[in-house]
């Protein structure tokens, strides 16, 4: 069963103090491999260190799902994909150029030397850079995070904190709250690792746009 912690914490982080304490608090949560739910562009998500096996295990049992369906990971730069992914193609460049930060998720191969057990991955990891202010200022603190929607598995993303945490309760040590989110449509996915490259998952990003920046997107047929 996922961890409870003894009290969960909640920060309403449109108060300039209590975001910045919100912001230590969950940075050390992250660290001690706790989860924290902050906000995103798209929906709420529920974080855990993407480093840490036993607290990504903590995220998906929250989550009531197995390690058939790893979670994304979230970082703060180009240069932290350049750290934790391989062989990205020129195509999968220009689209990260054009959308992000943003709600694009591009799937690529991870390093294999990385010490990390996010699932059963194949040897691919899921990223995305958010824009959300307060995502990329955790995440400049924290590092990589393993990030899925907060939300049990089958319900309806979680779009404001309340929502977060009627689901996830005191499986989560920390909520920064930070208002509705922008959006309540998830990010679209793209799988860079195969030929050509395909739109895995429709949301927030249309396939006009993406094919705008790269003509030869195919779009996966359902399953």
């Amino acid at each position: 069963m996922a961890r409870c912690v003894a009290v969960s914490e909640r920060y309403a982080c449109k108060d300039k103090d209590e975001r910045a304490i919100g912001l230590v608090i969950a940075t050390n949560a992250i660290r001690r491999g706790d989860l924290v739910v902050m906000p995103t562009d798209t929906v709420y998500g529920v974080a855990a260190d993407a480093f840490s096996p036993e607290a990504v295990t903590r995220l998906l049992e929250a989550k009531g799902r197995g390690r058939s369906m790893p979670p994304p990971v979230l970082v703060a730069s180009v240069e932290a994909l350049d750290g934790i992914t391989m062989d990205i193609p020129e195509h999968g460049r220009k689209l990260v150029e054009e959308f992000w930060p943003g709600a694009l998720t591009i799937i690529c191969q991870e390093q294999p030397t990385l010490a990390w057990d996010l699932g059963d991955t194949g040897g691919t990891v899921a990223v995305r850079m958010p824009d959300d202010a307060l995502a990329l200022d955790l995440l400049a603190e924290t590092g990589p995070l393993a990030v899925s929607s907060a939300n049990k598995t089958d319900q309806p993303p979680a779009v404001t904190c309340e929502e977060a945490k009627d689901q996830l309760g005191e499986s989560v040590a920390v909520y920064l709250d930070n208002g509705p989110t922008k959006g309540a449509v998830p990010s679209t996915i793209v799988d860079l690792t195969s030929t050509p490259p395909r739109i895995v998952r429709q949301g927030a990003i249309s396939i006009e746009r993406l094919r705008s920046v790269v003509p030869d997107l195919v779009l996966q047929p359902p399953s």
